[in-house]
């Protein structure tokens, strides 16, 4: 498996909350993974070329004027895709953690990819009206959805692990629940370690620390968009047991944090 880490879309700037780190954008962390096979799985698509040509129309006023996306068109999914020497007609698989916005704003431009979600995240998506979470400009097109129960399939380090159709089993959907109706971490095993994408579970690295301490303006946005308190906070307790217990095993991150990106570049 070859795995490359991507920021596919960077929004507005954030400090971190003790010295050392300086002020960096947030970010939209993607992967970009070959299988052994040679197939192509995108792992979310941050924001895409429709948002950098039309934001407003697309991922909605408030939400631009909140996040302050930089709308760079070298940084979406399929720009970079290109880039690494791949075609983006290859990309025969997105997975994606959830709908909110700026985590699907990339699915037109690969109108013929399979696009993996939980099946409570896409009926929550699809039977809304248009809001701040929801755009469906992104799934106009018509995505080729392949969608999941929660039902147990398997156990990942204690969590309930899902195979995704059509992939190896290198690479797992975790439900990690809270943050919308279906919201989903994806594992990849990479060497001898495991990562976990865990999208919005959380949004800062040293909420996983012994100190719980969220990001002041993350939090923000954190805590207005969960839909579910008890739960999030129930998955965040598990994700810092999981740190604590398999931290040599199991390696994690968050959407949106860019220290965090920094790791893999």
């Amino acid at each position: 498996m070859k795995i490359h880490h991507l920021n596919c879309g960077s929004v507005r700037t954030i400090e971190a909350t003790y010295n050392g780190p300086p002020p960096a954008p947030a970010v939209n962390h993607c992967l970009l993974v070959e299988t052994d096979a040679g197939d192509l799985v995108l792992i979310e698509t941050g924001l895409g070329l429709d948002n950098v040509r039309d934001p407003g129309g697309t991922l909605g006023t408030d939400w631009v004027e909140m996040a302050q996306p930089a709308l760079h068109e070298q940084e979406t999914a399929v720009r970079q895709v290109a880039r690494l020497g791949y075609d983006p007609s290859d990309v025969r698989h997105i997975i994606v953690t959830h709908l909110d916005v700026d985590h699907c704003g990339g699915l037109p431009d690969f109108p013929d990819a399979q696009v993996h979600v939980l099946a409570a995240e896409l009926e929550a998506a699809s039977t809304q009206a248009p809001s701040f979470r929801y755009r469906p400009a992104h799934w106009a097109h018509g995505p080729r959805w392949v969608t999941y129960s929660t039902a147990p399939q398997e156990q990942w380090f204690g969590f309930t692990a899902i195979q995704p159709r059509e992939l190896p089993p290198q690479i797992k959907l975790v439900p990690l629940g809270g943050h919308t109706a279906g919201h989903t971490g994806v594992a990849v095993h990479d060497d001898d370690r495991w990562l976990l994408h865990c999208g919005d579970a959380y949004y800062y690295h040293r909420e996983l620390q012994e100190s719980k301490e969220p990001h002041p303006l993350m939090d923000l946005v954190q805590t207005s968009s969960e839909v579910h308190r008890d739960l999030r906070l129930g998955t965040q307790a598990r994700l810092r047991e999981l740190v604590r217990d398999h931290g040599d095993e199991v390696e994690v991150f968050s959407a949106h944090d860019p220290w965090e990106l920094a790791r893999y570049h």
